[in-house]
């Protein structure tokens, strides 16, 4: 039976390695592929549940279009071809190639997906977003502490003394690194957890601290206080890599224990407790989730929380540093250079980038000259995952002709006028990279498409050939239809870093310039060369203070905004990746649909109990829920999984408002309160 080395494609930390088995042509198992150090206990229940994704009954396998009632018919890919031909073209005569939308979420992680955007640089240009939804601030935030996103490998963490792992349910959402982390409390390590919620991940902590959301930064500032205050700090490494630290020490001299535990909410004696272990256990990890930096303060929170390393030295050493997005493999991507996340200052009057992803409807509607017309969406499902459900399905739905490439039907693409079938990850032959890990894995075709599915790159070279484009000016961005095709584009990407589709072959490659340990040359790539605790650049760029100075979100408990008392927390489950995986039967056995999880303080002071069904709301929208009592929750927060969309009652999104971070144009998803009322 052929056994093929391939990999998780998906918007995970992991990127698993996996061996699948094919017998007749048919995916028949996925086992474990230990090539790839991070991952070789194997894929997650997500990773198994392919086989269900990739053979179910609910996969589209043929263009779809909207019928006048609303539902959907099959036609043909010449129908769907000169469909789109004539309601692109039309919108490009008409109004311009700017009234077409082109936005892509990051459903799947692949070399090919570049492929997107030169296809519409030839259509003559197109509207685009800038931002992100995952993790920018704390890209943004890293950068401009240390000048690179750099991160030592997994394994690096077992070497610590101390691990703190700050907004992160590395149990559910990393499950990998736990097994370092595992290795680490074996040989006499000591973990912290600070998360508004307990989790899994705090089962072996000898330290929870659970803040108000919203006020980590809060809680760093305070923790600095005492180490500079007991002199516990490395004034050796301070004097010879660090920028601002005077400007720094004086900021938080302003804040004391008390004054952190007020802002917080959590117990001055704990507070004490984490700096003492801060001042006396090294080597030191912080390994920090991508929740807590998507609130509207969240880039300065990951500034002042990243300053405790340096401050104790901890950077550059083995099991010392900031465990955030390793992009060490980003090598063909934008992600590269987290500016890119940015809108150009020198617009290049093809592609328009002037819609922030956190603001999409609000932004999508506000487009002029020319206002948008058309819209292609892949690898995302924004009506469900972005913020702001309402302002984005009315922008959708605005659009006079929009096209979804997916494989299922998502709450996105029941807006479209037309529906294209997307390959699945065995499918089409491709390089894709991650951003724990460093590893570059070689994605194999192992099966054929199943019914009239194609492969995007296919796609896009029959639309263009139906737009008047030629096979000469389509083969300068797009592979040749066939394999072979797809793997001489492939190998003329991988020449110029030296690596080759054989080497990938033989298994996971460690990406060029990989560190076991970042930092390890105390160089910096800041405009000083040092860390830097006072950044011009983020006072320049952000109008936020230079410092990692602390302020509330903007709509947050600890503000006193409005009359909603409750911080939601929208979290990942590690039962899915957003929405992907949702609707599969394999999954909805372990969890058949949404709830709210609050603590039992906040139900028992509105009169609820376990099972009701509750209706939670702000001045945005309403979802009604079951409610779940989780003796793990912060008074003051509840929680409700994203990712499940108007087929089980709507998204989470439709109680968020869109606008951005302070740093990185991330998504300021969880400044958002609510009150919670039996239905």
């Amino acid at each position: 039976m052929p056994v093929f080395t391939t990999a998780c494609p998906r918007n995970c930390y992991s990127t698993c390695a996996m061996a699948v088995t094919v017998v007749d042509g048919r995916v028949t198992a996925i086992d474990a592929a230990p090539g790839n150090l991070a991952t070789a206990e194997g894929p997650c229940l997500k990773g198994l549940s392919y086989l269900e994704r990739v053979y179910s009954p609910e996969r589209i396998t043929r263009p779809l279009r909207r019928t006048a009632a609303g539902t959907f018919e099959p036609i043909s890919w010449d129908a769907a071809l000169e469909l789109m031909a004539e309601r692109f073209g039309a919108a490009r005569r008409e109004n311009g190639p700017q009234s077409l939308l082109y936005y892509t979420g990051s459903g799947t992680k692949g070399l090919l997906n570049g492929c997107g955007m030169q296809f519409w640089r030839a259509f003559g240009g197109c509207t685009t977003t800038y931002g992100d939804l995952c993790w920018p601030a704390g890209l943004e935030a890293t950068r401009l502490t240390f000048g690179d996103n750099r991160q030592s490998a997994p394994w690096d963490i077992a070497e610590a003394r101390l691990i703190v792992l700050w907004g992160k349910n590395a149990s559910e959402t990393n499950v990998h690194q736990m097994r370092f982390v595992h290795q680490a409390l074996d040989r006499g390590a000591t973990l912290v957890i600070i998360d508004p919620r307990r989790t899994p991940t705090s089962d072996r902590a000898h330290l929870l601290l659970q803040p108000r959301p919203g006020t980590d930064g809060a809680l760093a500032l305070g923790l600095a206080h005492l180490l500079i205050e007991a002199g516990q700090i490395d004034h050796a490494f301070i004097k010879d890599c660090v920028l601002g630290f005077e400007a720094y020490a004086e900021l938080v001299h302003a804040w004391p224990p008390a004054r952190a535990a007020a802002e917080c909410g959590v117990p001055e004696a704990q507070i004490r407790e984490l700096a003492r272990l801060l001042g006396e256990l090294a080597p030191l990890s912080i390994s920090a989730g991508f929740g807590m930096q998507r609130y509207t303060n969240g880039g300065q929170t990951m500034r002042a929380i990243q300053a405790l390393l340096p401050l104790t030295g901890n950077l550059g050493k083995p099991g010392a540093g900031w465990v955030y997005a390793n992009l060490a493999t980003q090598i063909f991507s934008s992600l590269k250079n987290p500016l890119d996340f940015y809108p150009p200052e020198q617009p290049d009057g093809v592609v328009r980038v002037s819609i922030s992803t956190a603001r999409l409807g609000t932004d999508m509607a506000a487009q002029q000259d020319p206002p948008l017309k058309v819209g292609w969406v892949e690898r995302g499902n924004p009506a469900c995952q972005n913020p702001d459900t309402n302002a984005v399905l009315a922008s959708l739905r605005a659009l006079d002709f929009l096209v979804v490439v997916d494989e299922r039907l998502t709450d996105t693409a029941r807006e479209a006028h037309l529906i294209l079938p997307s390959k699945s990850l065995f499918e089409q032959t491709d390089v894709i990279g991650a951003y724990w890990h460093a590893y570059l894995q070689l994605r194999p075709k192992v099966i054929e498409p199943p019914g009239e599915v194609r492969p995007e790159t296919n796609i896009y070279r029959a639309l263009g050939l139906r737009l008047g484009m030629s096979e000469a000016e389509l083969d300068g961005f797009l592979p040749r239809p066939g394999d072979a095709g797809v793997e001489s584009w492939l190998e003329a990407k991988l020449q110029p870093i030296g690596l080759s589709l054989a080497q990938l072959r033989e298994g996971p490659v460690l990406a060029p310039g990989s560190e076991p340990v970042a930092f390890a040359d105390r160089r910096f790539s800041t405009p000083s060369g040092k860390v830097e605790f006072f950044s011009v650049e983020a006072a320049r760029r952000w109008g936020v203070s230079p410092l990692p100075d602390y302020t509330p979100p903007l709509e947050s408990a600890a503000a006193g905004v409005g009359r909603y008392p409750l911080q939601l927390l929208t979290p990942n489950t590690k039962n899915s990746i957003h929405s992907q995986f949702l609707p599969l039967q394999q999954i909805r056995q372990l969890m058949p649909g949404p709830s709210l999880e609050m603590g039992p303080e906040d139900a028992l002071a509105r009169g609820l109990k376990p099972g009701d069904r509750v209706r939670v709301f702000n001045d945005r929208g309403s979802l009604e829920l079951p409610l779940r009592l989780h003796f793990g929750m912060r008074p003051g927060s509840v929680s409700a999984c994203n990712g499940f969309g108007a087929e089980d009652g709507g998204s989470v999104n439709l109680l968020s408002l869109g606008r951005e971070t302070d740093l990185g144009h991330g998504a300021g998803f969880h400044d958002n309160l609510v009150e919670v009322e039996r239905v």
